[in-house]
């Protein structure tokens, strides 16, 4: 798996995370959504990798992980969305909200309805969504 494929990753689930949502699959919904995060991410770090180079077997086991704050820091972006949120309160918040997703989630049998409409626009909001954040980045 390559950056070009976790990119298209991120953008087929997102639009899959639509699909469900306007269907009334809250649950597949908000799913798929936070893996389009991800994807996302995973994507952010395999632009950094460098071709032919001999990966280190710690970096590349903590890679394996659904952990999105993980993978922030792992991609290096950590303080750069901090820095970005300090003067935008949306984005801050879209994090905050996007960070507590979980893999864990496909397992739910609660109602997700509410989380699951939060979680998709804190993603795709045009002007401060996470994912429209990271795409700058990826």
């Amino acid at each position: 798996m390559n950056r070009a494929d976790l990119q298209g990753l991120a953008e087929l689930r997102i639009q899959e995370a639509k699909l469900l949502l306007d269907n009334g699959f809250h649950q597949g919904a908000y799913y798929l959504a936070g893996y389009a995060v991800e994807c996302a991410l995973k994507a952010c770090i395999a632009k950094k990798t460098r071709a032919h180079d001999f990966p280190d077997k710690e970096l590349v086991q903590k890679l394996f992980t659904h952990d999105l704050e993980v993978l922030l820091r792992k991609a290096g972006l950590e303080s750069e969305l901090l820095s970005d949120a300090e003067g935008n309160a949306t984005l801050e918040r879209n994090w905050t909200l996007v960070k507590e997703w979980s893999e864990e989630a496909r397992y739910s049998t609660a109602s997700l309805i509410p989380f699951a409409e939060e979680l998709f626009s804190a993603i795709i909001d045009p002007e401060s969504g996470v994912l429209t954040w990271l795409k700058k980045r990826w």
